[in-house]
């Protein structure tokens, strides 16, 4: 258990930074009393805020990794930036973790040159807390690598559980793998493969997780490879937002439905409360040598302060070191997440 917690922060992350970063970087400090943060960026930004602020230290920077940017190329080229300088703070030992609402793919390439992988993962994760009905579930990978192997999404697994037991605190984790049916002769052949794997090598595997019993919330852990579940993660967050539109339609549609609207007001602001992404603030890099925290670019203050919250829960529980203990000289598909 950690303290006190240091997070480098990326102060040009996101659609609106740096304005809606340091007013949720604000929020963050005042929610956590145990935060330190090393906030990265151009002078002029991270200098008056450090200032004024306590708990605070600035990190002047002088490049920006743009959204549009080759993730790797930026990486590699421009060394001040504020990502990288962020990660690289991690690397030093100078913060426990880093957040950024920035480029998603420059984000993951700076964890993973700079910060490097912890000793035995393949390939790190990015994972997303999705609101299930019956409870949260830890869904991974959402985009970090769209090819995979069966022994990555068994790493993944690992992973995933050891985040949900640690952060979460779901003490026996049901590990499911995204398939098309939930019959286990069901599936493409890298999905038959990865089953058999998850079945010999992973005590906590439940089978498979059809598309509909993601959100149903009957398994703590789904993994699949990056591609599926970008496209699945993003097909969700699209349905939600388009489900609250028609229902919007269709309490303004009539006087009596305006009338009715009024007294479900507050359940459906309850509803959609439950469903805001914004509620977590970020997607955790599993399997790097610290923690890394990846907000969403349209993230408001809100969203960034949850995000470096999020960050915070990672390191007071120490889930990179518990991944690093759990695969330090396992061999392939054998680190335990207990």
């Amino acid at each position: 258990m950690t303290e006190n917690i240091t997070l480098a922060v990326d102060a040009m992350g996101g659609d609106d930074a740096p304005n809606v970063v340091i007013e949720g970087a604000a929020l963050a400090l005042e929610a956590e009393p145990s935060l330190h943060i090393m906030l990265c960026g151009p002078d002029e930004v991270v200098t008056p805020f450090a200032a004024s602020h306590g708990r605070c230290s600035a990190i002047p920077t002088t490049q920006v990794i743009g959204m549009a940017e080759h993730p790797a190329n930026a990486v590699r080229t421009k060394k001040d930036s504020s990502i990288v300088r962020g990660c690289a703070l991690v690397k030093e030992g100078k913060a426990q973790g880093f957040f950024s609402a920035g480029s998603t793919g420059a984000c993951l390439a700076a964890a993973t040159l700079v910060m490097g992988r912890a000793k035995g993962v393949k390939r790190p994760a990015l994972g997303v807390i999705v609101p299930a009905y019956e409870r949260p579930v830890f869904f991974a990978d959402v985009g970090a690598n769209a090819d995979c192997k069966p022994e990555y999404l068994l790493q993944f697994a690992k992973m995933g559980a050891i985040y949900m037991q640690s952060v979460m605190g779901v003490k026996a984790p049901r590990v499911g793998l995204l398939n098309i049916g939930e019959e286990e002769t069901k599936g493409s052949a890298f999905a038959l493969e990865a089953h058999a794997l998850l079945a010999e090598k992973l005590p906590e595997f439940a089978g498979n997780c059809e598309g509909g019993d993601l959100m149903a919330g009957a398994f703590d852990v789904v993994i699949t490879d990056g591609f599926t579940g970008n496209v699945c993660l993003k097909t969700i967050e699209g349905t939600s937002k388009v489900l609250f539109r028609y229902v919007k339609d269709a309490l303004t549609s009539s006087i009596p439905a305006k009338m009715g609207a009024v007294l479900v007001k507050g359940s459906l602001s309850q509803l959609k409360a439950k469903l805001d992404p914004d509620r977590f603030g970020g997607t955790p890099l599993l399997g790097v040598k610290g923690t890394c925290i990846v907000g969403h670019g349209s993230s408001g203050a809100c969203a960034i302060k949850n995000g470096i919250l999020a960050g915070c829960a990672q390191v007071r529980e120490g889930v990179s070191d518990k991944i690093a203990a759990a695969f330090a000289g396992a061999s392939e598909g054998e680190a335990s997440c207990s």
